[in-house]
């Protein structure tokens, strides 16, 4: 195990030095409050920090553990929630100013079920407003920092973008992110770490700020494929709050064959048409990806599929297009309120989708999932790799925010399948760069199987940021 400041271990490390008396729980809490004291001026991941009572819940994790009254592994390990989960009696402002005093009056699901694990809050991590964007910006409560470029301010990716900074400056062992259009991996793949997106129905949203019911997910962003599945595990199962986890499968236990490995897997590379307009060093370490995942016995395939990335992203802003504007309108179209010039026209577009149109193109995403699908079945397919981005992180400036970043993860949400992000390789510059593994609809396990692999032959995800993770 590691010594040194806990902050630099990771949440599967924490949980055995806590579970075996190595660490308490306070000296963990108390390593990340200093290193959240330390950096987040500048880093700017968090819109509320909760020490004192964070403070107390580890003092009381500690006296419940060493008196025999341990919850489970994860007793004592803190977490971070984006600030689109409600906690009640806390503030929650889904990133806009125009919420800035709306306060809970209930608790999450999904933060029931971390806290009921042992787990302690930290604090609410900064999102772009109402989760409507994926370069990670905020006009007016503070973009935050890349942290792997100390001089020029870079996109962290988003909408989960305050938890994409605080796991890579490690001032969190992990944290919760949501992803309708890419909102867990944009950020990871920026941010250089791991970040699942889960099927929807997986995980309860409720008591989670919505942007498009009929897409969001919420997802753990990790620093390794290892926390990301234990953290998964918790995230899990039905709610009666939440009906689309009624019809979702039973929760999914990834850790039987996590360690399976993969040779023998048919894996699919992504059609040459779509690596057109990828960045060159993206390209590479794609490839290299490729490389490493066939000597470790996978077969590398190509499959023709039936749409073009691009064509669904186009249908996948028109939902969230047409069911943000139900969310939000009468929010963005208040010239008086103080909304994000960048989300304000993009939350807007959908004023302008009928409805006949939207119901279109929910019969449209029902067929082209049947026969994305259907191309992955003949081929025997078990999951289709891409990069996650088609950059790595650019400057804040040099955003165009009338386009998308999400060119290779809109697609699957539309799809309802699942994704995991890893990074895989640096630009000459340090920067991070991503592969996605993408796997049908509920399979999240082989997602986790093939990046835990992939992560025990290369050491890209345990690279730090300078001066920020050691």
């Amino acid at each position: 195990m590691p010594t040194g400041d806990p902050s630099l271990l990771s949440a599967t490390e924490l949980s055995a030095a806590i579970s075996s008396g190595k660490l308490s729980p306070v000296e963990v809490m108390d390593a990340f409050l200093s290193r959240i004291a330390a950096q987040d001026q500048r880093l700017h991941a968090y819109i509320a920090v909760y020490a004192d009572e964070a403070r107390l819940a580890a003092e009381a994790a500690d006296k419940a553990i060493r008196s025999g009254h341990q919850i489970g592994p994860l007793h004592g390990v803190p977490i971070a929630l984006k600030d689109l989960m409600d906690l009640e009696g806390r503030v929650t402002t889904g990133g806009s100013m125009a919420w800035r005093e709306r306060r809970s009056t209930v608790t999450a699901t999904l933060a029931k079920k971390l806290i009921a694990a042992g787990m302690i809050v930290l604090g609410k991590t900064h999102t772009v407003e109402f989760a409507m964007g994926g370069w990670g910006t905020n006009h007016h409560m503070g973009t935050p920092w890349n942290p792997w470029d100390k001089e020029v301010a870079r996109t962290p990716g988003g909408s989960s973008s305050g938890s994409g900074v605080a796991v890579a400056s490690a001032m969190a062992p992990w944290a919760i992110g949501t992803d309708t259009g890419g909102s867990v991996r944009l950020p990871a793949s920026w941010c250089g770490i791991t970040g699942l997106k889960t099927t929807i129905g997986r995980v309860s949203c409720y008591g989670i700020l919505p942007l498009a019911p009929s897409l969001d997910t919420p997802g753990p962003m990790a620093r390794s494929v290892e926390d990301a599945a234990l953290l998964f595990t918790v995230m899990q199962g039905v709610d009666p709050f939440d009906r689309l986890t009624l019809s979702a499968p039973a929760p999914c236990d990834p850790f039987p064959s996590l360690r399976r490995g993969i040779k023998g897997l048919r894996l699919a590379r992504m059609p040459a048409s779509e690596r057109n307009g990828c960045d060159p060093e993206m390209l590479a370490a794609y490839d290299g990806a490729l490389e490493t995942l066939a000597r470790a016995g996978a077969e590398i395939v190509d499959v023709a599929l039936p749409i073009a990335f691009a064509d669904a992203t186009v249908a996948t802003g028109r939902i969230i297009g047409s069911e943000a504007y139900r969310l939000t309108g009468a929010l963005v179209d208040d010239p008086s309120l103080p909304i994000d010039p960048a989300v304000r026209p993009r939350i807007q577009l959908g004023r302008d989708i009928r409805a006949h149109q939207y119901l279109q193109a929910l019969a449209d995403r029902d067929r082209m999932k049947a026969d994305f699908l259907a191309a992955l079945d003949r081929a025997g397919i078990d999951a289709l790799l891409t990069p996650t981005t088609l950059t790595a992180a650019i400057p804040n400036d040099a955003v165009d925010q009338s386009t998308t970043n999400a060119h290779f993860t809109r697609v699957f949400n539309l799809l309802e399948m699942c994704g995991l992000a890893v990074p895989n390789g640096f630009t000459a510059s340090g920067l991070p760069l991503s592969l996605q593994i993408v796997c049908r609809p509920y399979d999240e396990a082989m997602a986790l199987r093939i990046g835990w692999a992939y992560q025990q032959m290369t050491q890209w995800h345990t690279r730090r940021p300078p001066g920020y993770g050691g």
